[in-house]
């Protein structure tokens, strides 16, 4: 693999109110074989009692990861190209940190296994200059990758959005969601 393949103006972006809750991304990231058949991703229902909206969620790849900076054993690490991966089996102690400290409540504790594991971007497949599996299956566009000027022609109305505000904490993630037109960031108190 070389750096431009990577490196590439290919990036990923998310667009929680097109999901329509079909469970694809699930499916086709269990299929992927560097996850032991576990989907990474995953389809929640917002209210389920009141609604039938769904939003994915998918590991959002920060720049400052929190679930890193709270690993005891130093088992999960950012690499050059801002991908955030699964805890190393070899050093990870399931203590679950990073499960109670990510902003976005991404990474799962494998019972099965005694193992945090999270999306890593489809590494094997991104590196190569393939799409993600998710995105490859999405019918709705809800996730999807290409590059940024293709996301503006498509959704015109809507800005990219890689910057978040939960409370104190700012964070800056390789992962984009998509708001509406003008929004800069987005902020949960």
């Amino acid at each position: 693999m070389t750096d431009t393949q990577f490196k590439q103006d290919q990036e990923f972006f998310m667009d929680p109110q097109r999901c329509i809750g079909c469970h694809a991304c699930e499916m086709a990231c269990a299929e992927c074989e560097t996850n032991g058949q576990i989907p990474m991703i995953h389809v929640d229902y917002v209210d389920r009692y009141t609604t039938v909206q769904t939003s994915v969620q998918v590991c959002m790849h920060c720049e400052d990861p929190t679930c890193a900076k709270v690993c005891p054993a130093d088992a999960i690490t950012r690499d050059e190209f801002g991908v955030v991966h699964t805890a190393k089996t070899d050093r990870c102690i399931a203590c679950a940190n990073c499960v109670m400290a990510c902003p976005f409540g991404v990474p799962k504790k494998i019972e099965t296994t005694q193992l945090m594991m999270k999306c890593n971007l489809c590494y094997d497949r991104t590196s190569a200059g393939r799409k993600p599996m998710c995105a490859t299956v999405c019918p709705s566009g809800a996730l999807w990758y290409g590059t940024r000027e293709k996301m503006r022609e498509l959704r015109p109305n809507s800005t990219p959005v890689n910057h978040f505000q939960f409370g104190m904490q700012s964070v800056k993630t390789k992962v984009n969601i998509m708001m509406p037109k003008g929004a800069t960031k987005l902020v949960v108190d």
